[in-house]
């Protein structure tokens, strides 16, 4: 069930709310926790029911080791030792869960790359979410052996890992930023302004996801999938609609998350803020999936030693913890690249910092974007081949020229300015309407408000009018949505 799917708007959704709220307050907040957890599995079951065994099976694990975790921290110091042992043991059920369904058939490729064997793919279905939830447990099991945890209700680990607007494709939270949350007698009951908040964000990720985010894929998706010397203005066409593409369907994705959880009282954390703005890359690292950032330096980057024994060792860890957070999103030698050419920029910005000079900050918006929209090219890549032809595009090796279809679409546009012609949708999906979406989406991602902005200026909200406008945006939006809803990004990592 997508979000930008009419069920689950339309029927699944509401449902959920009301039947939680309504057992909130007719037979207690068990049974309202009890159906949360029956929705939110429901909800995962519903892509495959096959992929329902293997979370239950990591939630019971999980929580059993966290549970003996707790007892071993509350014996005498002696035990110490137990605690780690068990706490190592439960990372490395998460680990190996994660490697074996997401990492084995790349290790049995690149074994017989380099040893000439014919060993057979095991072709192991890819669970829904599992990089999420996974994540997820493991912080859950670190704090709790850092004495973080202090609420070890099942019930309540349950609602936690599989409460289903973050479920599938984050943000990645930790157990004491959500679950007081439904101990909070405040939040028993709905609140017509966290149902408004709600209703806007959500309506602004559906816009972001169908209207805008799908119509670049049109744009980028044939770019990617015909990479044969692209002339220098099909690879900056390609790679500008992909770069707004995935901004604008992952963040989109998070917003009707956070939209969801809001109709429930839960406030999620903030996943993006404005990364296209950034004037480093250290900056756009602290915008851009600020969840999974929080993770990789909580639970990587630190535990390796952040920067706390000289230059080298820091260099080491950072580029070490790109490289695991490009391998995290994929399981191919181009997310490896992206994660390494990601660790290799913010060793550089350290050492540019470091000597003490000082950039324009327009010069330094424009270097952290292109690279950011270079690195984009080897994440999507089907392979390194394709990324170096459609990177040799942009550079301007296959040549500058333009070709008579390019020709033709600016004669088209030129035609349509002199009101000369039919309006032709194929026409209008060429080359200078592409040109024409990155610009007029290019500028709100640049210099616009994002959304939390937007629903943060609105100290007080008329229920009617946000209603009004939501209903709008549905049914403005039906006919697309019911013919084709299309996946998120994310859900592939």
């Amino acid at each position: 069930m997508l979000f930008n799917s009419p069920e689950y708007f339309f029927a699944f959704l509401p449902v959920a709310a009301l039947v939680y709220f309504l057992l909130q307050r007719f037979s207690g907040a068990k049974a309202a926790k009890i159906w949360l957890i029956a929705a939110s599995l429901y909800f995962y079951a519903y892509w495959n029911v096959a992929y329902l065994p293997l979370i239950i099976v990591s939630i019971l694990v999980n929580y059993t080791v966290a549970n003996f975790l707790h007892r071993a921290k509350n014996r005498q110091s002696a035990a110490v030792i137990s605690a780690k042992s068990i706490l190592i043991m439960g990372i490395i059920f998460n680990l190996g869960l994660l490697a074996y369904f997401k990492y084995t058939d790349f290790f049995i490729e690149n074994v017989n790359v380099v040893l000439g064997s014919q060993f057979d793919f095991l072709h192991v279905l890819l669970p829904l979410a599992i990089s999420f939830f996974t994540f997820q447990q493991i912080a859950y099991l670190v704090d709790g052996y850092k004495f973080d945890i202090h609420e070890y209700d099942f019930l309540s680990y349950c609602l936690f890992v599989c409460f289903f607007p973050q479920l599938i494709a984050g943000p990645i939270v930790h157990h004491k930023e959500m679950m007081p949350q439904f101990l909070d007698t405040y939040n028993i009951n709905p609140h017509a302004e966290n149902i408004a908040r709600g209703i806007l964000l959500f309506c602004i990720g559906l816009f972001k996801k169908v209207v805008i985010a799908d119509t670049f894929a049109m744009w980028a998706d044939p770019g990617f999938s015909v990479v044969q010397n692209p002339s220098f203005w099909d690879a900056w066409q390609t790679s500008l609609c992909y770069t707004f593409q995935l901004y604008y369907d992952f963040s989109g994705y998070t917003d009707m998350a956070l939209g969801a959880a809001l109709l429930f009282n839960i406030r999620l954390p903030l996943n993006f803020n404005s990364p296209y703005k950034a004037l480093d890359i250290q900056d756009f690292w602290r915008r851009w999936h600020m969840t999974l950032s929080r993770w990789l330096k909580d639970y990587l980057y630190i535990p390796l030693g952040g920067n706390r024994h000289g230059s080298l060792r820091t260099y080491f860890n950072l580029f070490a913890t790109f490289l695991l957070g490009g391998l995290w999103h994929g399981a191919g030698w181009t997310f490896i690249l992206w994660g390494s050419l990601h660790g290799f920029a913010l060793i550089l910005h350290r050492l540019w910092s470091k000597s003490g000079r000082v950039m324009n900050s327009a010069a330094a918006w424009l270097i952290t974007f292109l690279f950011v929209n270079f690195a984009w090219v080897m994440f999507r890549a089907e392979d390194i081949e394709a990324a170096e032809s459609l990177l040799a595009g942009m550079m301007g090796l296959n040549g500058f020229g333009l070709d008579q279809s390019l020709r033709d679409n600016i004669g088209y546009f030129i035609g349509l300015l002199h009101l000369q012609g039919p309006v032709e949708v194929d026409r209008l999906m060429g080359p200078v309407g592409a040109a024409l979406f990155i610009a007029v989406f290019g500028f709100i991602a640049f210099l616009g408000k994002n959304s939390m902005e937007i629903v943060a200026d609105r100290v007080r909200f008329n229920m009617r009018d946000v209603l009004t406008v939501a209903m709008a945006i549905f049914l403005t939006l039906l006919l697309g949505i019911a013919s084709s809803s299309s996946v998120f990004l994310y859900f592939n990592f």
